[in-house]
């Protein structure tokens, strides 16, 4: 019953948002919502929940990971969203007032398709058979997609036309993957391993390699364009920069999760048939391309919010990385996603403080945060030392562990190229984020602040005590259930 709750109440609060017509009522009822799934998910650690609808539905390590993330961001992200929907809707009524929208952007539909967006990435966590999992991270996209267009402007249009065309082509790529994976789970005899993960990798003996490696490439560059994988990652920076703060926040750090979790599915058959180093390869192929793309463009970026969008180009990069060395790094990478949701999501939530502040996303433009917004700013340099892999955040711990990983296999070019990559993005982002905070304000910002809300500071500073905590100290029950996840990959 556990996870029906996780799947059934957001999904039915998410369409009753819809009609609900009380914008403070629906603010609270997704608030609650979080809570209540949050709850749940914490339940899923003391009692794993049994497999349902003849094992289509199960969560297993990897999956109790992702979900564990993604709601833990979702509660963070429901409760900023409280006071920034606040903000917006005073800012879009008087807009429709002055004519300058023909059409008020309707909190429900935001509201509505949060929620909605919360059941999906649940289900594809919980998702055991590949056709139901391809439905479900199509789901996300058809869920986020209008949140991304929520302030009605030209860009924000464009980006969204951008996510849901680049996003398509990736997951037509991934529909066909499963249609090879369902020839390779058939065999001369007509008999077919029913596409559900627990039977594939019982049967993956009798899988027809050729079949399933020509899967595993169409599911790795279909889902791969969605993890934002370079060079598949074009739309990524645009939406995560056109997009709203706090969606930008669950976009990176629970979205490109839910991706990355979709080729991890098809590497667990791969491995347990017996070619796991063919999905290895490609993993650290498409990780080293990943991290130099984002650092070509993370340097001079002059709009903070696309800094962010490419960062994580470059840490799907490092995860992809991980996998494909295997070992010790799989560990790394799986608790490198973790470090980096956190990070990337407290990144994203204060950089909607700075924006409200100042008006531009302009790295030029914005002077003195740590004197306009004092604790923002604190927030600010916390995320950027963390999200750069400086000590002691997490972010450092999950990264040296890839690179130790490396040195140990022996494979000195790859851990050559992985530091002068990071060296090179640390430089490009720490540049930008400095000239941020220090200095003086270049506008008038004493007349114009009112201070800085709770529902503004406290979900990243709950976000930025984690990443702290996880640099200095990882909880047994959570290195346990990653030894778990990283054993699933082989």
């Amino acid at each position: 019953m556990t996870l029906y709750g996780l799947l059934i109440i957001p999904a039915v609060a998410g369409v009753g948002a819809f009609f609900v017509k009380a914008d403070s009522l629906r603010r609270r009822v997704l608030v609650l919502t979080a809570i209540v799934h949050t709850v749940l998910m914490a339940a899923t650690w003391v009692s794993l929940p049994g497999p349902l609808l003849g094992g289509w539905l199960r969560l297993d390590a990897l999956g109790q990971l992702v979900l564990s993330v993604t709601s833990l961001l979702f509660l963070a992200a429901a409760v900023y969203a409280v006071g920034y929907l606040q903000r917006e809707h005073q800012k879009f009524h008087h807009d429709f007032q002055e004519g300058l929208l023909f059409t008020n952007a309707p909190e429900a539909t935001f509201t509505g398709c949060l929620l909605l967006f919360l059941a999906a990435m649940t289900l594809v966590a919980a998702s055991q058979r590949f056709g139901l999992l391809w439905v479900a991270i199509e789901a996300t996209t058809l869920a986020s997609a209008p949140l991304i267009f929520f302030h009605r402007h030209h860009r924000s249009l464009e980006a969204t036309w951008k996510y849901l065309l680049i996003c398509s082509v990736g997951i037509a790529l991934a529909l066909l993957g499963n249609f090879f994976l369902a020839v390779a789970a058939s065999d001369a005899g007509g008999t077919r391993i029913p596409l559900v993960l627990e039977d594939l990798v019982r049967g993956a003996s009798r899988l027809h390699v050729r079949w399933l490696q020509a899967a595993f490439l169409l599911f790795l560059v279909g889902y791969g364009t969605k993890m934002g994988l370079a060079p598949l990652h074009t739309w990524l920076p645009d939406a995560h920069s056109e997009a709203p703060s706090v969606v930008s926040a669950l976009l990176s750090g629970a979205l490109l999760n839910c991706a990355f979790l979709g080729i991890l599915r098809v590497q667990q058959v791969c491995a347990a048939a017996g070619c796991g180093a063919f999905g290895r390869e490609l993993f650290v192929g498409f990780g080293i391309v990943s991290m130099a793309v984002a650092a070509v463009f993370i340097i001079g970026q002059a709009d903070f919010k696309r800094l962010l969008a490419y960062s994580s180009v470059e840490h799907m990069g490092i995860l992809s990385l991980g996998v494909g060395l295997g070992g010790g790094a799989s560990f790394g990478a799986l608790l490198h996603a973790v470090n980096h949701s956190l990070t990337k999501a407290l990144l994203f939530l204060v950089a909607g403080n700075i924006l409200a502040t100042y008006q531009t996303k302009s790295t030029l433009d914005v002077r003195g945060v740590l004197r306009a917004l004092p604790v923002s700013g604190v927030l600010w340099l916390m995320g950027a030392f963390a999200i750069t892999g400086s000590p002691p955040f997490g972010p450092f711990l999950s990264e040296f562990t890839i690179l130790k990983a490396a040195l140990d296999q022996g494979r000195s070019g790859v851990a050559a190229a992985y530091l002068v990559l990071l060296a090179a993005i640390c430089v490009g982002m720490m540049t930008a984020a400095l000239r941020m905070a220090q200095g003086v304000p270049d506008r008038h910002w004493e007349n114009e602040t009112r201070g800085e809300p709770v529902t503004a500071i406290g979900p990243p500073a709950v976000l930025a005590v984690l990443v702290l905590v996880l640099g200095l100290y990882v909880p047994p029950v959570l290195r346990t259930a990653i030894e778990a996840a990283a054993r699933l990959l082989g």
